[in-house]
């Protein structure tokens, strides 16, 4: 009987989910730590592993299950650790590998899990495999790394071997030349970062070998950095103009998810992860083909677990231009989205990764919704009642949870210290120096759209320099300057602000908790979207057999009537709210209700 049963379960995707479906990274709530920004315990204004230690017990109190920390391998630091000249030694500015080792038993005492990050499309020029690439054509790891020789234009003139624009350098190439060799190697982030050559067995069994030293030493999975990069068209082709105006051109249709991308994770799967019990999330962007999402992350792929989709993270970008644009968007892009990959991944059977912002985005309560003093703990609660009711494994950025914001708008563009943002002002300048409308523009851009607002240093207290470091230490980035009002000490502390209002902290707690709690209906339930069309409510509904809940969201900053309208689900009573939470007794369960700004209701259905 029990071999007809599951070959049932194999033919119908989605049926006896709850029974045979349920696994540890699908319950998990993940942190990220951007190390450098976390906190510091040496007093030299960079964040350290030991500052990760000392936060665990923060960390587990909030709810937290699995710790993902961001590159904290030895680097020349040329794009904050995403440059790796060691896959197996820990850079000196954040500890030791003892270090690293005394964090990953003081996680397992606390019943925590760590996921490491794997940068594997690239590595830092300083690796040894590429100083050894680079040395000589006839190097033994020539090959290694994607080496052309240059085109000769019909002027005489050395050109990149093809259009590729540089994807944290926009105006420039994609391949760096090396006077050593003569020839370009393929570097599509920074100089710094050359691109591995993973056509090549040898390369590919590397990077295997780094896995199994990680989780052999105690990590319990990977999030992989641009993963879906790894296989490049092999005839490296021009790009189309998409960008009329810029010599180089995006070439992610040539780099990203190429023809031999499922083969490599799959490879990935059967010689190192089959071996262990791991989490792997796979960054991948440029993709939107689902049949190619599903190739990923579906129950049968043998691949990864999940991925980060960058549909919402892209909502406001401009398609088919550079990241550095400006797109409206209303609730209706939102909801498409959402209701897209929340269905995709229940019919087809796949796994979402939820995430709003993480170090390569803004601070998600300034680009979703309204970062002022009025409402900036309105948006952050709503964005975390959002999060909390979708389907997916959820991640949660480093000061998420406090509501931290973007830099102000008054900082000037060289307290900007990411490679990213600084190539873009260079970028401006030399377009158009003097223009004070398009430099003012620039200046928008980066205060809305720029990294650096994910990276500054985490705010634990008032104290100088928010706690993040000494009082004789000068951060490596500025603190933002709303600290004394936006930390963690006074948010802890003072859990519910007044009757019936929480802290950002404390409804995040409370809603990882709620989330926990009801995993049948928020974790694996089924899904469904109402109202597609409103321009500015977002609502749906959550349920498992046994219980089902409805979310109500305002995403604008107006006062909004809508029909309390559920189809066959009517609401008993709502039980969480971002506004006071004594006055939901007095709420209308049907008919029409008036929705204030940014406000975010969790309702029970009878």
């Amino acid at each position: 009987m029990s071999g007809i049963v599951e070959s049932v379960k194999k033919h119908i995707p989605g049926l006896y989910v709850g029974v045979d479906k349920h696994r540890w990274w699908k319950e998990a709530v993940v942190y990220q730590i951007y190390p450098a920004s976390f906190l510091d315990t040496n007093n030299d204004g960079w964040g350290d592993v030991p500052g990760i230690t000392k936060k665990l017990d923060y960390l587990k109190d909030l709810g937290v299950d699995v710790i993902w920390v961001s590159p904290i391998y030895k680097s020349p630091q040329a794009d904050m650790g995403y440059d790796i000249a060691d896959y197996e030694d820990i850079d000196p500015s954040y500890g030791s590998l003892a270090d690293v080792d005394n964090l990953i038993k003081e996680i397992k005492s606390r019943n925590m899990k760590l996921v490491m990050d794997l940068v594997v499309n690239h590595t830092s020029d300083q690796h040894a495999w590429f100083l050894d690439s680079r040395s000589s054509k006839t190097s033994s790891k020539r090959d290694w790394y994607i080496w052309k020789p240059p085109i000769i234009d019909s002027t005489g003139a050395r050109q990149p071997p093809n259009n590729w624009a540089q994807i944290l350098g926009e105006a420039n190439s994609a391949w760096t030349w090396d006077e050593t060799t003569q020839e370009y190697y393929l570097s599509l982030f920074t100089p710094e970062q050359p691109d591995l050559n993973w056509e090549n067995p040898s390369v590919r069994a590397a990077v295997h070998d780094v896995l199994r030293f990680w989780l052999d030493r105690g990590a319990s999975g990977f999030r992989m950095d641009v993963i879906n990069l790894i296989s490049k068209a092999p005839s490296f082709p021009d790009a189309p103009i998409r960008v009329p105006n810029h010599k180089y051109q995006p070439g992610d249709a040539f780099y990203a998810n190429g023809p031999r991308l499922h083969e490599y994770l799959r490879e990935i799967r059967t010689s190192v992860l089959a071996h262990y019990d791991t989490l792997t999330v796979g960054e991948m962007p440029f993709v939107r083909d689902e049949d190619e999402i599903m190739r990923v992350v579906g129950s049968t792929s043998e691949s990864l677990n999940m991925i980060f989709a960058f549909d919402l993270v892209d909502i406001d970008n401009v398609p088919g231009d550079f990241k550095f644009t400006l797109q409206p968007w209303d609730a209706r892009d939102l909801k498409s989205i959402i209701n897209r990959l929340q269905r995709l991944m229940l019919t087809r059977d796949g796994w979402n990764a939820l995430f709003v912002e993480n170090h390569d985005q803004p601070r998600s309560v300034s680009r979703f919704t309204d970062d002022s003093d009025a409402y900036r703990t309105l948006g952050a609660k709503l964005l975390c009642l959002m999060q909390t009711t979708l389907a997916g494994t959820l991640y949660v950025y480093q000061g998420e949870e406090l509501g931290m914001r973007n830099v102000p708008e008054a900082w000037a563009p060289e307290e900007y210290k990411d490679i990213e943002s600084v190539n873009f002002w260079k970028k401006y300048n030399e377009m158009y120096a003097g223009d004070k409308e398009k430099l003012g523009l620039a200046r928008r851009i980066l205060q809305r759209k720029a990294r650096d607002n994910a990276r500054t240093p985490v705010q634990w207290s008032a104290e100088r320099h928010a706690g993040f470091t000494g009082k004789g230490a000068t951060p490596w980035m500025r603190v933002n300057d709303d600290y004394g009002e936006v930390n963690a000490e006074v948010q802890v502390r003072v859990p519910e602000v007044e009757p019936g209002v929480l802290s950002v902290h404390a409804f995040w707690k409370r809603g990882m908790e709620n989330r926990k709690r009801h995993k049948d209906v928020f974790v694996y339930g089924d899904f469904e979207l109402f109202d597609a069309e409103h321009e500015k409510v977002v609502a749906y509904k959550r349920w498992s057999k046994d219980a089902a809940f409805v979310t109500l969201l305002n995403l604008s900053g107006d006062t909004v009537s809508w029909n309390v309208d559920f189809g066959r689900a009517k609401v008993a009573k709502w039980v969480a709210g971002n506004y006071n939470e004594k006055e939901l007794e007095g709420r209308g369960t049907d008919g029409k209700i008036e929705l204030r700004p940014w406000e975010a209701l969790l309702g029970s259905v009878g």
